[in-house]
């Protein structure tokens, strides 16, 4: 080849690195249950994360069930002081199960959309959940599931909000195919896919495949590792297993995403006695951030994510 092509390839390339949009690196209160709302805001800023997701869960700090009026102004004017991104609230809906179910489901959507615009009304975070249910379930819940989901993507609209569900590992949906099947019979961009590849990973599937399969329909990437079958496996801080963040974030760079990555700390390691939150998210902050420096990826200035 010759050098002026050589030269060539080089400037595009280092234009193109330069012209894509930044991606936010955040991390979860979801392994922060010990620590209040704002401790957990405070601490995750102070480690060097663009952003934070807040869990809803019941049990932790930032379940709408305990969030005061007071306490959710006082969160967004932190939000605002810190420069701190929220872009995404996690929830836990079993999908297509029964009709209360379904009305449970939607209930805690209306106050996960409440509480998303009163956090940051200029940008409501998306809401993203696991649909839960079995693999054997697939068959026979699918166009369940798919009415559902079609009833959170009116609300979604009317809201003028993204809902996300995630492929997961052992549940109905649990393959970039159903995942992509779910997202086109729902037709709406209000309802997107949550792109975790450690469930991919459970299930045998190459990052490279899956991401290019699943990142057009999706409107969010969370981050841990995995190891082990569908059958049996356990979830991991990332970096501790085999995936190649490097190359995971250049393709995400390549593939021109504009959004988050965040990162999830599984209950299987937040549960354990042993378990520290504040050294748990450093050490996650220093090899997700080291890897976004090695994929040339750039990440967002914090006068661009504030919640005000």
């Amino acid at each position: 080849m010759r050098r002026r092509t050589c030269l060539g390839l080089l400037g595009a390339a280092v234009l193109n690195g330069a012209n894509a949009a930044p991606i936010g690196l955040a991390i979860g209160n979801y392994g922060m249950k010990s620590m209040s709302a704002v401790e957990a805001t405070q601490a995750v800023a102070k480690l060097g994360y663009d952003g934070i997701e807040y869990a809803l869960t019941d049990g932790w700090p930032t379940s709408p069930k305990v969030l005061t009026a007071s306490a959710r102004a006082e969160l967004r004017k932190l939000l605002g002081d810190l420069g701190l991104g929220l872009p995404s609230l996690m929830e836990s809906l079993p999908a297509g199960v029964n009709v209360m179910g379904r009305v449970k489901n939607m209930d805690r959507l209306k106050a996960a959309a409440q509480l998303a615009h009163e956090l940051s009304p200029a940008k409501p975070p998306l809401v993203q959940t696991i649909l839960g249910l079995k693999p054997a379930d697939w068959d026979t819940k699918k166009q369940a599931i798919i009415d559902e989901l079609r009833d959170w993507a009116r609300l979604a609209e009317s809201e003028q909000m993204t809902f996300c569900f995630k492929p997961h590992a052992g549940n109905a949906i649990h393959s970039p195919e159903q995942a992509i099947e779910v997202v086109q019979a729902v037709a709406s961009p209000r309802i997107r896919i949550n792109y975790d590849y450690s469930h991919m990973a459970v299930e045998g599937r190459p990052l490279e495949e899956s991401l290019r399969q699943l990142l057009p329909h999706a409107a969010y990437v969370q981050v841990k590792d995995a190891k082990g079958t569908p059958e049996k496996y356990e979830y991991l801080l990332p970096g501790d297993g085999n995936t190649d963040y490097v190359k995971y974030f250049r393709l995400l760079r390549e593939l021109n995403y504009k959004g988050w990555v965040t990162v999830e700390i599984s209950s299987m390691i937040h549960r354990k006695p042993d378990y520290d939150a504040l050294s748990t998210a450093r050490l996650c902050y220093q090899r997700m951030s080291e890897a976004f420096g090695k994929a040339a990826v750039s990440r967002p200035r914090k006068r661009q994510l504030s919640a005000q």
